[in-house]
């Protein structure tokens, strides 16, 4: 067996391994998928940080203002960081027209989500502090159904919610985007039941004010501060939690430009993370145990596998070519049967079975939060995602690693 074929069954250990892992949390707990803890009313602060999203902030305050919560427990803050467009000049509406609503300008841009948090956070008057994307809409009920996890549970200082696509999604890509935030919807719950949610997204996530300004808060170096926030408060000690039935309708890229922008700061502000808590690796704690070494596998699987296709795929040109040659000179037929090993037939089979299994389980998915109805349409939607949409995502962390070792990356 080649060095190829041993890293390749490597692979599909890990890839096997994660499937099987995720079906053994599934099933016993399959009847808990959407519960949460009773709660009772409490003030909250909600911050949002916003940056030349005059498109949207609109909605937001609205979706934010109609909120089935008491009014006079909410207050809203908008965190503006020098927007270019009439951002401040739509928040500033709200705000004269509700009390409960404030709009605060940075003084500065400061390139990032962070510092404007940080900025709400400081400001905000009650002890939980929810923060919401500037694009981004909460469902009425969300926080009656992430509260109590915040209430009931000590150690827990954070809580996060299903992030899916503002309905209904028009482009392609966002139809596939749809598909991707059920799946990673879905998956996180999983994750919760084994206490390993690892980011509390920007879209909507609810926070005890006094443990992040104990932690020092957001970390402004970091393009990705809601995976950053979450390890810094494991490695304090502290739980996260998620809510799945809360659900949060977020605005996604409509183009692959911008898609590929952002998906190279999310893999970027992974790889910073991973450096940022190396020290914690394999340590006996959650982090250290299991977030870190689960975060780093799902983040570099991708480019294992692409390595493997790509070995195969050129030793298989030289193979070709190589018989090619020496058929023109011998002016025989040179068939080769290199190709046709019982190795290669066993990994071709481990190729079709990690699909198969990896198609099921994002169906799967897709069934148990029911966001629609899966017709012959969506399900080549399904298949184009998980064949050619996933397979994307290898090129992205190469070019995603060239960036972050040249330096040359930003929000």
């Amino acid at each position: 067996m080649s060095p190829t074929d041993t890293i390749f069954f490597i692979y599909a250990f890990l890839a096997l391994y994660m499937s099987s892992l995720f079906a053994f949390i599934y099933i016993p707990n399959r009847k808990r998928m959407f519960e949460y803890p009773r709660f009772k009313h409490e003030p909250v602060s909600i911050v949002i940080p916003c940056y030349n999203e005059a498109k949207h902030i609109g909605d937001t305050i609205e979706s934010l203002l109609n909120l089935d919560w008491p009014k006079k427990m909410i207050e809203i803050i908008v965190v503006d960081d020098k927007s270019k467009d009439d951002s401040v000049k739509i928040a500033r509406k709200y705000a004269r027209k509700y009390k409960n609503v404030r709009v605060i300008v940075n003084k500065r841009n400061s390139g990032g989500a962070a510092e404007p948090c940080n900025i709400g956070i400081d400001a905000a008057k009650y002890d939980y502090v929810a923060i919401t994307d500037a694009d981004s809409r909460p469902s009425p009920d969300v926080l009656n159904k992430m509260m109590g996890f915040l209430q009931k549970e000590r150690k827990t200082a954070a809580v996060t919610c299903s992030v899916l696509v503002d309905k209904p999604p028009k482009k392609f890509i966002q139809k596939l985007q749809q598909v991707e935030y059920i799946a990673i919807a879905f998956s996180r719950k999983l994750l919760d039941f084994v206490n390993a949610v690892y980011v509390t997204p920007g879209p909507f996530a609810l926070y005890k004010k006094k443990i992040l300004k104990k932690i020092g808060k957001f970390d402004v170096s970091n393009l990705t501060q809601d995976i950053e926030i979450v390890w810094a408060l494991k490695k304090a000690g502290y739980d996260s939690r998620m809510s799945l039935d809360a659900r949060v309708y977020t605005s996604s890229p409509s183009k692959w430009k911008v898609w590929w922008k952002q998906r190279l700061r999310w893999n970027i502000g992974g790889i910073q993370t991973i450096l940022k808590y190396k020290r914690e690796f394999l340590r006996k704690n959650m982090l250290g145990s299991f977030i870190l070494p689960f975060f780093s596998i799902s983040l570099f699987v991708g480019v294992i596998g692409l390595a493997i296709l790509l070995n195969r795929f050129i030793n298989r040109l030289a193979v070709l070519a190589i018989s090619t040659k020496y058929s023109l000179y011998a002016d025989i037929i040179a068939y080769n049967t290199a190709g046709f090993t019982f190795s290669t037939s066993v990994i071709n089979f481990f190729f079709i079975a990690l699909f198969a299994l990896g198609l099921f389980f994002t169906f799967f998915g897709l069934t148990v939060l029911a966001e629609f109805k899966i017709t012959v349409r969506d399900m080549l939607n399904i298949l184009f995602y998980f064949a050619v949409y996933l397979s994307i995502y290898p090129f992205l962390l190469v070019a995603s690693i060239f960036k972050f070792a040249r330096g040359n990356y930003s929000w």
